[in-house]
C-alpha cells in the first residue's frame, strides 16, 4: 500500500522537492486477520531509484514484496513489514543523510518516519527494526548504522558506495566534459531536464554533481553545490574532496564501532565485478570490522552492480532471523 506521508522536515527544502513522500508499506499475509505485531524493516533505494522502484513489473524480475513472500512461504524467512522509501529528489537520488543543498533526508526517517510506522502498524518497535539498501541505498543504510544504532537493530548494505578513492574518482574526468559548455551547474541541471532522454556521459555528470551536494554543500554555490574539481583545469581542490572523504564509510568506521557492535546483524556483500568498484571498499571496510572485533555477515558473489535483485533472498532471512530473536 501507498503510504503518503507529509513531510514538516521536508518542506522549503533547498531544491524545491516535494514534501508529500509516497512511502509503500508492504504488510505481510494475515496482517489484516489477528493482532500479532512484526519486526519491520526500512528499504533504501540506490541512486535514481525510489520506492516504486521496488514494485517495478518485470516479468523475469520479482519485486522485492513478491521475492520476500516466496521466502515465507517456502519456510526460508519468518513475516516482517517492509518500508519502501521514497527518498527521490532534484538531484536525482539520495544518499539518506541530511544535506544543506538537498533537505534533512536523514531526520526525515529517524524523527518522522520511523515514529510514524510505528503508530500506524503493528511493529514489534524498538530492538526489532532493521534498515537495508544497495549502492547509495547500501550507503544510507551503513550511515545509519553507524548514527542511529539506538533506532535499528540490524544493518545490510549490498554493493554500498565506500572507499571514494575508487567509486566517484573515475567518473570525475567524464563530468568535467559533460558540464563543459554550462555557465554553471544549475544550467546543466536545466538542459538535463530538457532533453527526452539522459545521454551516453550524462549518468556520470549526474552522479559526481548528486554526491557533491550530499557531501560538500555550500549555500553561496549554485544549487548550493561545491565541486571537488576545478572545472576549467580538472585539478582536485584538496580542501571539498577532503569534506568528501569525512564521510566515507571506511574512514567513519573505527569511531563507530561501539555503534556497529551493538547490533543484531551488520550483513555487508558485493559483487566481484562491481562496475563501480564496490568491492574494494566492502573488503577495506572489512577489513576494519576485523581488526575492530566488529561482528558482521560478509559476502562476494561473482556478479557486477545491477540486477541483483536476487542478493536479498539471502540477506533478508537472515535479517528477520535476527530481528524476530
Amino acid at each position: 500500500m501507498v503510504d503518503q506521508f507529509d513531510s514538516a522536515v521536508l518542506r522549503d527544502n533547498p531544491l524545491g522537492d516535494s514534501a508529500k513522500r509516497n512511502h509503500i508499506v508492504y504488510l505481510p499475509p494475515g496482517y489484516d486477520e489477528g493482532s500479532q505485531r512484526y519486526p519491520v524493516i526500512f528499504c533504501l533505494a540506490g541512486f535514481t531509484g525510489t520506492s516504486w522502484s521496488f514494485t517495478n513489473y518485470d516479468p523475469f524480475v520479482p519485486t522485492l514484496p513478491q521475492r520476500f513472500e516466496t521466502l515465507m512461504r517456502e519456510g526460508r524467512s519468518g513475516p516482517a513489514i517492509m518500508v519502501m522509501v521514497d527518498g527521490m529528489t532534484g538531484v536525482g537520488g539520495n544518499q539518506y543523510i541530511n544535506s544543506e543543498a538537498v533537505g534533512r533526508h536523514e531526520d526525515h526517517i529517524i524523527e518522522e518516519l520511523v515514529p510514524y510506522i510505528d503508530r500506524e502498524y503493528r511493529t514489534l518497535g524498538d530492538g526489532h527494526r532493521g534498515v537495508k539498501g544497495k549502492s547509495s541505498g547500501g550507503y544510507g543504510a551503513m550511515m545509519h548504522a553507524f548514527r542511529h544504532s539506538d533506532v535499528w537493530s540490524v544493518a545490510a548494505c549490498h554493493s554500498g558506495d565506500m572507499y571514494f578513492e575508487y567509486c566517484y574518482l573515475p567518473d570525475f574526468p567524464g563530468a568535467i566534459e559533460g558540464l563543459k559548455g554550462h555557465e554553471d551547474v544549475a544550467a546543466w541541471f536545466r538542459s538535463l531536464r530538457a532533453k527526452p532522454k539522459l545521454a551516453e556521459g550524462d549518468h556520470k555528470t549526474l552522479n559526481a554533481l548528486a554526491m557533491a551536494a550530499f557531501y560538500s554543500p555550500k549555500p553561496n554555490e549554485p544549487m548550493g553545490i561545491d565541486l571537488p574539481f576545478d572545472r576549467a583545469t580538472g585539478r582536485m581542490r584538496d580542501e571539498v574532496w577532503a569534506r568528501w572523504l569525512q564521510n566515507d564509510p571506511v574512514r567513519l568506521v573505527e569511531q563507530h564501532a561501539d555503534a556497529l557492535r551493538s547490533l543484531k546483524l551488520l550483513y555487508i556483500d558485493c559483487g566481484t565485478k562491481d562496475q563501480f568498484n564496490l568491492q574494494h571498499g566492502a573488503r577495506i571496510l572489512v577489513a576494519h570490522l576485523q581488526q575492530l572485533g566488529v561482528k558482521h555477515h560478509y559476502e562476494e558473489f561473482d556478479d557486477t552492480h545491477m540486477g541483483i535483485q536476487y542478493r536479498y533472498d539471502v540477506s533478508l532471512p537472515l535479517l528477520v532471523a535476527a530481528l524476530s530473536a
